[in-house]
């Protein structure tokens, strides 16, 4: 206003003088369009955030008229620009948050103090576990999946793998070092040596002949016994392969075998000690684990702690895996901010419209008011300028006409 009071007042004196020198003439032209330019600027800013004069001019106060509009197309175009899949995948992948995670792991310390929290939160778990019915969930699907199971296939696969490098020849020694200590037990030879006296008649008793034949007895199976233990290649051991893989095919693809094998699984699933095993099985763990969450040496959080050091130590080691887990939670992300962008853009909306309206203003002014001084200077600069220039060439004219 002090720039407009003064071009104003040079205005007029010029004007006074004018008839006393042609050059004042000029300097009217100049303050006499510099006034006009900068109450136009001066209208034009004040328009923009309140009404010039407080008078109900049309198309002023532009700002406080068209608060909520404004809130809206700020909260669409930061929802359309901000927020939009590209710029934000751009963004989140120049972050590498696989290593984050790998350093904050690699410090002993912070394992520790996340190794201990999660000690913490066991015995809530246990208990939400319980108290939600997911134990006794648990213990249906278990059964459920333990019935669709078919044990002959299983346990087909399970005897190929003890045979598949011969282990199962190591089941045949240990039976034959077994029937060779039954046969040194004095025991087992008495009742043998008894079995053989009533068979004999009562003749060759006299003649001690079951003592005689139980020595020969013992001693050819020992015989047999420590061959076959020696030689790899033993008729016993081939009969005993084939005996083994025999049983594996049958185990296959016989369907009496499936059907034996299925009615033993049900007839097993259907005992109520298998119930009571699984429940005992579940309050042994529970106390297990709440002992040793509670102790100040236990086992599970030492190896939590330690699984999470070398967790982050692998992070920080394996780039491959660092990749994958940087491109998993890039896209987690993305997603996340693609579902919820529309909201942003509404809650961004609804705070700009909860906003007073003057306050706002008045912070407006506040931030680029040195802005807006010299948008009203150079207005005036400009139209003093263009007057001067008007006033020139309006002169100039006169002279040549």
């Amino acid at each position: 206003m002090a720039l407009l009071a003064s071009t104003a007042t040079l205005f007029l004196v010029a004007r006074h003088f004018e008839p006393s020198h042609w050059a004042w003439g000029y300097v009217a032209a100049f303050a006499a369009a510099a006034t006009v330019g900068g109450l136009a600027d001066w209208y034009a800013v004040v328009a923009l955030f309140r009404r010039p004069l407080g008078l109900p001019i049309p198309h002023t106060a532009i700002i406080p008229r068209n608060h909520l509009r404004i809130a809206d197309t700020l909260g669409s175009f930061i929802e359309s620009n901000f927020l939009a899949p590209e710029p934000v995948e751009a963004r989140l992948r120049e972050v590498d948050f696989a290593a984050l995670v790998a350093e904050w792991l690699s410090d002993r310390e912070r394992a520790h103090a996340l190794a201990d929290f999660v000690l913490r939160l066991l015995p809530q778990t246990l208990g939400a576990i319980e108290q939600s019915g997911l134990k006794g969930f648990l213990g249906k699907r278990i059964m459920t999946e333990l019935e669709r199971v078919e044990l002959a296939p299983l346990a087909a696969g399970l005897l190929s793998a003890v045979t598949e490098k011969g282990r199962h020849q190591r089941l045949l020694d240990e039976l034959l070092a077994a029937l060779e200590k039954v046969l040194g037990n004095e025991e087992t030879l008495a009742a043998m040596r008894e079995k053989i006296r009533k068979e004999l008649p009562a003749l060759f008793n006299l003649y001690r002949a079951d003592a005689y034949l139980l020595r020969k007895i013992v001693a050819s199976t020992n015989a047999f016994i420590q061959d076959a233990r020696a030689d790899r290649h033993h008729p016993l051991r081939v009969e005993f392969d084939a005996f083994v893989t025999g049983f594996i095919e049958r185990l296959r693809t016989s369907p009496e075998f499936a059907r034996r094998a299925e009615g033993l699984k049900r007839d097993m699933l259907a005992r109520p000690e298998i119930a009571a095993i699984a429940e005992g099985a579940w309050d042994s763990l529970r106390t297990f684990l709440e002992r040793d969450a509670q102790g100040a040496d236990g086992q599970i959080g030492r190896q939590l702690e330690i699984m999470l050091v070398e967790t982050g130590a692998q992070l920080a080691r394996d780039p491959g895996i660092r990749g994958e887990i940087n491109r998993g939670i890039v896209r987690v992300l993305a997603d996340f901010v693609e579902n919820q962008k529309s909201g942003v853009g509404r809650f961004i909306a609804d705070q700009v419209k909860s906003w007073d309206i003057d306050m706002l203003v008045g912070r407006i002014e506040l931030t680029v008011g040195p802005d807006l001084q010299y948008i009203r200077f150079n207005g005036t600069l400009i139209g003093g300028l263009a007057g001067l220039v008007l006033h020139v060439l309006e002169q100039g004219l006169k002279l040549r006409f």
